[in-house]
């Protein structure tokens, strides 16, 4: 395990899949992710590449070749990828191309995930350097899950979702036979601006929004406010999701969804796919920020 540590929070992430596991105050030692308990979700907060989602069959053609991919990716459990650099406030993860990969994606690249650790501030920047002669073509997202209730005399039901701007769009619904994004839409809001958090509302599994007007959402508690909040502005699609019952809330910034149940299956023209041309880098961050109530 790898560690950032400041006055105010203790960041630790797992070297498989550079892979956040807890966010942790330092004065008093609050916990604020899930504990990945392998009976309920095994997993803190997969980073995913090169794509987000389930593609149909797990399948893809690209220059009328098939390849295969699980659902969000080979980053997530992957051993390859490497502490690449460390300082006293920020960790960098690289994973160079290697005929493992190139066998299931047929790109040369280098892939980083870098933590960065300032105040009440965690940032993670993703970024995707095209070391090919062709065009690249991924999505890439974010999948932490945070302890809710986050304490002991608290419920599920006493915290809701708020966005930073007043929404209009319903949640696109799963096909939960496959995991493709079906044609049918549904309204989750509870009003313009928040989504009340209850055990029944990941029924259907994730909520997936493609077109919101917010590049912030926090995580609050109806009397006690803000707990934490999350930044994307660099990210054009957001879902949210628990396992049904859980005691946490997933908050994924995406740039890319899963397929759609009338897909081709043609990589290159894959909804939220985007390209990078040769020798080109690509950067992308989210902020998650944990409010002073708790820490001080």
């Amino acid at each position: 395990m790898n560690n950032l540590k400041n006055n105010l929070l203790n960041i630790t992430v797992n070297p498989i899949g550079a892979e956040l596991c807890s966010i942790r105050s330092t004065h008093k030692n609050t916990e604020f992710m899930w504990d990945a308990n392998p009976k309920v979700w095994p997993n803190f907060a997969p980073n995913l590449f090169p794509i987000v989602g389930a593609l149909k069959n797990d399948t893809y053609i690209l220059e009328g070749k098939k390849y295969t991919l699980p659902k969000h990716g080979f980053i997530r459990h992957s051993s390859d990828i490497k502490l690449a650099q460390q300082s006293e406030h920020e960790l960098t993860y690289e994973l160079v191309s290697n005929p493992k990969t190139l066998e299931h994606f047929p790109f040369h690249f280098k892939y980083r995930v870098i933590y960065t650790l300032n105040e009440n501030q965690l940032k993670v920047t993703y970024t995707v350097e095209n070391s090919d002669s062709k065009q690249l073509y991924f999505s890439l997202g974010g999948h932490p899950a945070f302890k809710c209730p986050l304490y002991k005399n608290e419920t599920y039901e006493d915290y809701s979702l708020e966005f930073e701007q007043p929404e209009t769009e319903e949640t696109h619904l799963l096909d939960l036979t496959n995991g493709l994004v079906s044609t049918k839409t549904e309204a989750v809001l509870t009003t313009p601006q928040t989504i009340q958090l209850n055990k029944a509302l990941f029924n259907k599994d994730a909520l997936i929004f493609k077109n919101l007007n917010s590049k912030k959402i926090s995580l609050k508690h109806h009397k006690n406010g803000n707990v934490l909040s999350m930044s994307f502005p660099d990210f054009n699609y957001f879902g949210i999701w628990a396992k049904p019952g859980a005691n946490y809330v997933c908050l994924e910034p995406w740039l890319g969804i899963a397929d759609g149940v009338n897909t081709n299956q043609e990589f290159k023209t894959k909804e939220g796919i985007l390209t990078l041309e040769s020798n080109k880098s690509f950067s992308a961050s989210y902020v998650i920020e944990i409010d002073m109530n708790h820490l001080v």
